[in-house]
């Protein structure tokens, strides 16, 4: 799972593929559809594709004489869990630390209180 993940990640991590997935996401295109807003040749396209299909995001059907690209959303649910089982320890932790600080805000609370009328009983002496 591991090395599955860190595919998928290294593939996200350029922001071209990030668009081209984004795009997937909506709906289906061809190679030449994906390769239209961006100023690369048809070949920088396909590698970028040939990453994402390596990393498991895509996938290549054949349609009559078109290959469409296909987002595979499957994926995402496993960086879904593991992103979503790091949030949950970071929630724990915040949490604790919550408890922790609002803790340390009781205790000082009422020692300060009690410094404070010293230092006005020291006032009035």
């Amino acid at each position: 799972m591991a090395d599955e993940l860190s595919r998928v990640f290294a593939a996200l991590a350029d922001p071209t593929r990030r668009d081209m997935v984004a795009r997937l996401a909506v709906s289906d295109a061809t190679v030449s559809q994906l390769a239209e807003p961006y100023d690369v040749s048809i070949q920088a396209v396909s590698k970028h594709l040939k990453v994402l299909a390596d990393a498991g995001l895509v996938t290549r059907t054949r349609e009559a004489q078109t290959r469409p690209v296909h987002l595979e959303a499957e994926v995402f649910d496993l960086m879904t869990k593991w992103i979503e089982r790091y949030r949950r320890q970071a929630e724990e932790r915040y949490q604790r630390l919550d408890r922790l600080l609002e803790e340390m805000n009781d205790g000082p609370a009422m020692r300060t209180g009690g410094d404070d009328n010293t230092t006005e009983k020291g006032k009035a002496s």
